[in-house]
């Protein structure tokens, strides 16, 4: 799509964004990720698995979810910094890790509805008519 001279450049943006999402969460997705870019490998490989784990399990969508991301690359940059192993950084159990870090961020609008929508559905199945547990 061409940008006429007159159009202002917000406008432009905006009906961009629509079509491909927020173009700031875009490059702080591409920043986050040179990021983790940078650690060494096996501070990488951890945070990939996490990630991973992240995009399955995680609570967060959208701006919320890139402020997440952001905190892990601070988290993994300062554990280089200062040195700290892997294990230390996870401890036994990973997963008890990344549920205890996820705690710090409000569940996705999405995530969030759906989980009204089948606690509600539950109750009005238990025969609590208002559906409010």
């Amino acid at each position: 799509m061409t940008r006429e001279p007159d159009e202002s450049k917000s406008r432009y943006l905006r009906y961009l964004e629509v079509v491909t999402g927020s173009l700031d969460e875009k490059k702080r997705y591409r920043q986050y990720k040179a990021r983790i870019k940078r650690l060494p490998e096996n501070y990488r490989i951890a945070v990939e698995a996490l990630e991973r784990y992240l995009m399955h399990f995680g609570p967060v969508d959208g701006a919320g979810a890139m402020e997440m991301y952001e905190d892990l690359a601070d988290l993994f940059e300062q554990s280089v910094s200062d040195g700290t192993p892997i294990r230390d950084l996870f401890g036994d159990d990973p997963v008890e890790f990344v549920e205890a870090f996820v705690q710090n961020y409000p569940a996705g609008q999405y995530r969030a509805r759906e989980r009204a929508r089948f606690t509600n559905a539950v109750a009005r199945a238990a025969g609590e008519e208002d559906g409010t547990v």
